[in-house]
C-alpha cells in the first residue's frame, strides 16, 4: 500500500512541473562586484527564472554590461547561477552579478 502511494505521489510531482523551484515575483538581490554592490531584479514565472535585469551598479559600464549580456541569458537558460561562469576580462563584474543572483533567488524559494 505505502509503495502505491510513493510511486503516485512521485508521479503527481512529475506531471505538475516538480523542477519549478522557486516562487513566482520579482526579488531583488545585492552583491559586491568590482568596484561597489551591484543590485538586480529577478522575475520568477511559473516557477522559472523569466528575467534579471541589473539595476544599480557602479562598476565600469562596459565591463557590468559585457558581463551581465553574457551571464544573464546563461542564467535564465539554466534557470539559476549553476554551471554559470564569470565573463573573462570582467570576473568581478561577473562574480557580483551571479552572488546577486543567487541572493534574490534565496528569497524565492
Amino acid at each position: 500500500m505505502m509503495k502505491k502511494i510513493v510511486i503516485a505521489a512521485a508521479a503527481a510531482l512529475i506531471a505538475t512541473g516538480a523542477s519549478a523551484a522557486y516562487k513566482d515575483g520579482t526579488y531583488t538581490g545585492v552583491a559586491q562586484g568590482r568596484a561597489s554592490q551591484i543590485e538586480v531584479a529577478v522575475t520568477v514565472k511559473a516557477g522559472k527564472i523569466a528575467g534579471v535585469k541589473v539595476t544599480k551598479h557602479g562598476d565600469t559600464p562596459m565591463l557590468c554590461d559585457a558581463a551581465a549580456d553574457e551571464i544573464i541569458p546563461s542564467i535564465v537558460k539554466a534557470n539559476g547561477f549553476k554551471g554559470v561562469e564569470p565573463v573573462s576580462g570582467a570576473t568581478l563584474s561577473s562574480k557580483g552579478i551571479i552572488n546577486a543572483v543567487k541572493a534574490a533567488l534565496a528569497k524565492a524559494k
